[in-house]
Parts: structure tokens; C-alpha cells; sequence
């Protein structure tokens, strides 16, 4: 089905296949978001986003409207970069008319959000042209679009894992539970890198999702346009997708404050992560925050922005912190970075000091006693299995020599 762009003016918002609000364009070029009435007198209502919790606990519904871009908690659903323009391409639709490109795009969003045309909102689930979640295939000026959104720069894909073991990229980019994310032409070794730093972070007692390092030209239906120099990409499992692929709804830290992509630098800090983690999950999730903060410092991961860091909702309602993702050490590629983010302060790279994490906990207001324990103990493990990691064997000779002495000397600094 093809939609014409300048009758398009409301998009359905449906979560868990339920229609709980509607995008809508009236004029120009501004954009409105508008929760459904019976979402928000449901007191047992799924949550969408911690940024639309009020205060009191109850549910913001005032929203201003936004010029150009979408509002930006559905803003941050989409790709970035050359990913976005890549997509937009495929779809003929303009990179920048975020509007339209949410209306392609928006069939395998992130999480158990689903975004469609309001023509196609009331269309019978059970019509064999339907998918399981409700949505449609569309097509735009006649070319058939990948209709998936990972956010994110990178050039990446949703792949689906055969019986084989082989991956598959769908034809329209639909229903896969994998996430292929292809090498860099920039930077050498990536998808060996990000490999090897997951299994390091398994072995320090992070919890990751599954990946695997697979040939490029193995991969079925990947564009000739991603086909790269180098033959490995990284395979990794989404956490977002049940292996009977129902959808788990999740967000990012982005959304969680309600900025934009192009934002996820800016106006936070790990303090004010950590403190959302204290109130709405509790210490645990704290404890197990500043182990992957302190892990990526170790490691020379200078790129732990807000989307970087996301929360699940399992149970609909309430978050949990998500496995760990994007894992890997930039600081070989960019020598010099610092943190992406403040952390106690600093966004040193260098270092991990007292001084610094009791300014970080101070700054989120949460008790300091058990972090410096479990950055002593996240520094001990990392050192002592990157010394035996099989995986770490795979890197090129010079980006091992580098990540190995980063280890060792911010390790140094928290003795």
C-alpha cells in the first residue's frame, strides 16, 4: 500500500497491539502526540515512558507541540545518521520529515511499540495481509521499503536466524530477532572488538545478550550497498524479542528524559541516570550500573551516551535495567576521548578515583558505601579474565597491546 504524503496526518500509536494515542500533523509542519482516553483512565496501564510519569506518579498528558521532528521520546525510536539516511533512501521519504519517515519505519520500532498510518489503525488483525502485531506492509513510490528502525548510527540490519544457523535479512526488514551490525570501513576490527569486550564483560559478570561474530557474504538478503571491505559483522540477539516473538517494551535513557537523539551528549549525567535506577528499581540495579560504567572505563569505552543505557519493561509496568550493549573500546580508534557522559565530575579515562564516585553519589543522592567495593572488585575481575579471554585472541596485535594497557592502568588507579 502506498500512502500519499500529503494526506497523511495522523499516525496510530499502538503498544502491545493496543491503540494508546495518535501523532498527528494539523498544519505545516508541527507534529502533536495525544494519549487515548481510555489509556489513561487505566489504572493498570502499560507504561510507555518514565518520561511521561508525572511527579505525583500519575500520567503528564500536556504535551507542546513539536516543529519538524516528532516528539522526542518517538524521535529517539528512529535511526541516526547513515543509517537514517540509508533507510530514508530505501523508502523514498526525506531523512529529515520525521513524520513520514516514522510512518515507514514504524512496524519494528524498539520495544512493543508499534506506529502506523491511522488508515491502516482500524484494519481487522485476523486479514491475511496483516502481521501478527497489526501492522502493514507499505510501500512508498512504488519501492518496497525495510521497514525495521534500530536506532543508532551504525549500519546495522534486523536479521532472522534459520534452522541452519544462517541469518536472513527479510525482505521488508520485518520480524527478526537479531541485530546485524555490519563492519566499519573506519575503523578496522569493530565487529571483533565490540565481540570480544561482550564476552569480557559475561566473564566480569555483566549480563549480555547472545552474539556472535558471522561472514558478511554468508548473510541472505543483505543490500549490495552494505556489502564492506572487511568480511566479519556482529551478530547480536535482541532482548527486545521473546524467541516466540513477542515484543518486551523498552526505552532508552534518552527517552527516559526527553530529549533528542542528536541531545544524548548534553545536559546529563551518569548521577542522574543512577538516580532514576535508585528510585524506580532500587540498589541492585545501581550496584550493577556502576559495574558497566566502571567496566566501560576500563575497557577505553569513551561512547556510553543516554542511548546506551536503556530500561525493559517485562511485566508491562514496572522497569528493569536492560543487558549491556555497545560494548566496545573506542578509545583505540579516537586516542584522547573522554567519557561520553560526567561521571563524579570527570570524563576522564584515565582513572577512577574515591573522590570521584563520592561526587557521584552525592550528585544521584545514594548511598556511597558499596560502590567503591564494586568498583575494586569490577577492576580485579576485568584483569584477571581479560589475561585468559580466548576471544581477545581475535583482535589485530596492536588493538590488543592497546586495550590491555588501558586495562591495566585505570585498574592501577583503583588500588
Amino acid at each position: 500500500m502506498k500512502f500519499d504524503s500529503k494526506r497523511l496526518n495522523a499516525l496510530s500509536v499502538r503498544l502491545y497491539g493496543k491503540q494508546i494515542g495518535v501523532i498527528t500533523r494539523p498544519a505545516g509542519d508541527r507534529q502533536f502526540f495525544a494519549f487515548e482516553q481510555e489509556y489513561m483512565d487505566d489504572l493498570r496501564r502499560p507504561t510507555l515512558s518514565l518520561s511521561f510519569k508525572g511527579s505525583t506518579g500519575g500520567l503528564v498528558t500536556n504535551f507542546r507541540p513539536v516543529g519538524r521532528r516528532v516528539p522526542a521520546f518517538f524521535s529517539n525510536l528512529l535511526p541516526e545518521g547513515h543509517l537514517r539516511d540509508y533507510l530514508a533512501t530505501r523508502a523514498d521519504v526525506n531523512p529529515e520529515r520525521e513524520f513520514f519517515l516514522l510512518a515507514v519505519l514504524g512496524a519494528d520500532l524498539p520495544g512493543a511499540l508499534v506506529v502506523a498510518p491511522m488508515e491502516d489503525a482500524d484494519r481487522p488483525l485476523e486479514s491475511p495481509d496483516d502481521r501478527s502485531d497489526g501492522s502493514r506492509k507499505v510501500a512508498v513510490s512504488g519501492k518496497e521499503p525495510l521497514r525495521f528502525s534500530l536506532a543508532g548510527v551504525q549500519l546495522k540490519f534486523s536479521a532472522v536466524m534459520e534452522a541452519s544457523g544462517g541469518l536472513t535479512i527479510p525482505a521488508d526488514g520485518l520480524g527478526g530477532s537479531w541485530i546485524v551490525k555490519l563492519p566499519s570501513a573506519r575503523y578496522k576490527a569493530v565487529a571483533r572488538n565490540e565481540f570480544a569486550m561482550l564476552a569480557l564483560a559475561q566473564r566480569v559478570g555483566i549480563s549480555i545478550p547472545e552474539s556472535k561474530l558471522v561472514d558478511v557474504t554468508s548473510i541472505k538478503g543483505l543490500p549490495e550497498q552494505a556489502l564492506t571491505l572487511e568480511r566479519e559483522a556482529l551478530a547480536v540477539k535482541r532482548f527486545d524479542r521473546l524467541t516466540d516473538g513477542e515484543r518486551v517494551h523498552m526505552e532508552d535513557f534518552a527517552q527516559v528524559f526527553g530529549v533528542f537523539p542528536n541531545n544524548k551528549y548534553k545536559f546529563h549525567s551518569y548521577s542522574n541516570i543512577a538516580s532514576v535506577l535508585w528510585a524506580e528499581i532500587g540498589e541492585d540495579a545501581v550496584i550493577e550500573f556502576v559495574r558497566r560504567l566502571v567496566f566501560s572505563i576500563l575497557i577505553g569505552n569513551a561512547d556510553m551516551h543516554l542511548k546506551n543505557w536503556s530500561l525493559l519493561y517485562p511485566n508491562r509496568r514496572t522497569p528493569v535495567l536492560s543487558p549491556a550493549y555497545d560494548f566496545v573500546a573506542t578509545l583505540p580508534y579516537i586516542p584522547g576521548d573522554r567519557l561520553a557522559l560526567s561521571f563524579g565530575g570527570s570524563r576522564s579515562l584515565s582513572e577512577v578515583t574515591k573522590d570521584q564516585m563520592r561526587k557521584f553519589a552525592d550528585a544521584a543522592r545514594i548511598p556511597i558505601s558499596p560502590l567503591w567495593k564494586i568498583a575494586v572488585e569490577t577492576a580485579e575481575r576485568t584483569t584477571e579474565s581479560w589475561k585468559t579471554l580466548p576471544e581477545a585472541d581475535l583482535l589485530p596485535k596492536d588493538l590488543k597491546e592497546f586495550i590491555d594497557k588501558q586495562i591495566l592502568s585505570v585498574a592501577s588507579s583503583l588500588k
